[in-house]
């Protein structure tokens, strides 16, 4: 990708644009007001929403491609790349967007909560499609966001501005929540993969080389983002990742151990360094150790 702009700030994001900053730390732009626009990649230090009902370009993220779909919600976090390539033509954007630095949400309880987001780290894959409801209740967020940076700048401002952002975040967190619910045909799809991945992994005997795979590792596999896989999993099966893969481990030890195999074997086999590593996660998932469980088989 080349002529990345750099977004160090909002004011970046904007003078690209030719908007007037109204804020030094957020900035709301409503893109029915500027389009036709000069289409950019960008590299952000800030945190963005950005929310298109049209768009005649593919948006790229990171490596991938995204197929754009009318009504759809991307988040990034500061650290990302993200944008449209520009190829000398002009685009047609109708939708909104809004940047906040980090610097904002200092000394505030958002600063403390802003890493619950997850769907900041999501992949473009995973963007949040929003119902029409949805849509407004955020259009409407954006409104009153954009309202209050037209004001008075005064010492409440940052403080109101925070809260509305906060506001705004947990809106998202409900709609992708949703978003989890209706796609839930989706998410069986995805966790027989994952079942069948595991399967494959143990039947290969790989955890032999590479150790127990990770939440990582399997989100990788199945080409998803770790946040999203975890936060699928969790919305699907009431645990989180990893202990779903504990689960499945415990199961195959299980196994082993009726079948008569030493529980020090066992370790090795499912892929633990250390056999004290294995009795303690043994002890976590079923309340007791392998050797109380191989006891229990015998009564």
């Amino acid at each position: 990708m080349s002529n990345i702009l750099k977004v160090r700030n909002v004011s970046d994001y904007e003078q690209y644009y030719g908007l007037e900053n109204r804020h030094p730390l957020v900035s709301v732009i409503n893109y029915a007001e500027i389009s036709p626009i000069r289409p950019s990649v960008n590299n952000y230090e800030v945190y963005g929403l950005f929310l298109h009902n049209r768009l005649s370009a593919d948006l790229t993220y990171g490596c991938g491609r995204y197929d754009y779909r009318s009504g759809t919600l991307i988040c990034v976090a500061p650290g990302q790349i993200g944008g449209t390539e520009d190829k000398g033509e002009l685009i047609q954007l109708d939708g909104w967007s809004l940047l906040f630095h980090p610097d904002l949400l200092h000394g505030t309880p958002l600063a403390k909560s802003i890493h619950e987001y997850t769907f900041f780290d999501y992949r473009i894959n995973e963007a949040l499609h929003l119902m029409d409801e949805e849509h407004d209740i955020f259009v409407s967020l954006l409104r009153q966001i954009k309202h209050e940076l037209n004001g008075k700048h005064d010492i409440f401002q940052n403080r109101i501005l925070t809260e509305y952002i906060s506001l705004l975040l947990n809106y998202c967190m409900r709609f992708y929540d949703r978003q989890f619910v209706t796609r839930k045909l989706d998410n069986i799809d995805i966790l027989q993969r994952f079942n069948a991945f595991l399967y494959d992994y143990f039947n290969k005997k790989q955890q032999l080389s590479d150790g127990l795979p990770s939440v990582q590792y399997c989100a990788d596999h199945l080409c998803l983002s770790p946040n999203y896989f975890g936060d699928l999993i969790k919305k699907t099966t009431g645990d989180n990742a990893r202990n779903y893969i504990y689960r499945y481990v415990i199961q195959l030890a299980k196994n082993e151990l009726a079948s008569g195999t030493p529980i020090t074997q066992v370790a090795y086999g499912m892929g633990f360094d250390y056999p004290q590593h294995f009795t303690r996660m043994f002890r976590q998932q079923t309340g007791m150790t392998p050797s109380e469980y191989c006891k229990s088989l015998q009564r």
